[in-house]
């Protein structure tokens, strides 16, 4: 059974890479527009992952993340900041509730590797 990653993340040109990236490492991807529509599918797949953007309209990603850390069948789910807010207190902010950060830009040779890191750990 291949792994499947959840990734929320309101940009449509984001979703599609990381889309293609991970697919072509044999990871499933399920695409989320928005936190709110994110943590219902993380609630009906219990994904072994959830990317999370942390910059989106209504609700954003670290208010997400702490919804999704109330519901017990995720809570060992890691969930990863993969977010273009690469200041120094941006990512403290992101890890205070994330397992992980990524910085946007990705960078396309290192990003498998780094998500199979997270989803081994």
């Amino acid at each position: 059974m291949s792994q499947q990653i959840l990734y929320i993340e309101d940009n449509a040109f984001n979703r599609i890479l990381v889309r293609r990236i991970l697919e072509a490492e044999g990871i499933k991807v399920i695409e989320a527009d928005n936190a709110a529509e994110g943590i219902e599918i993380a609630k009906q797949i219990v994904p072994d992952l959830i990317l999370m953007d942390l910059s989106m309209p209504e609700l954003d990603g670290l208010t997400a993340t702490r919804a999704l850390r109330q519901i017990p069948s995720l809570s060992h789910v890691p969930i990863i900041a993969l977010t273009a807010n690469v200041m120094p207190a941006d990512r403290s902010r992101a890890l205070e509730v994330c397992d992980g950060y990524i910085p946007k830009p990705i960078d396309v040779d290192n990003f498998p590797a780094e998500v199979q890191r997270y989803l081994r750990s």
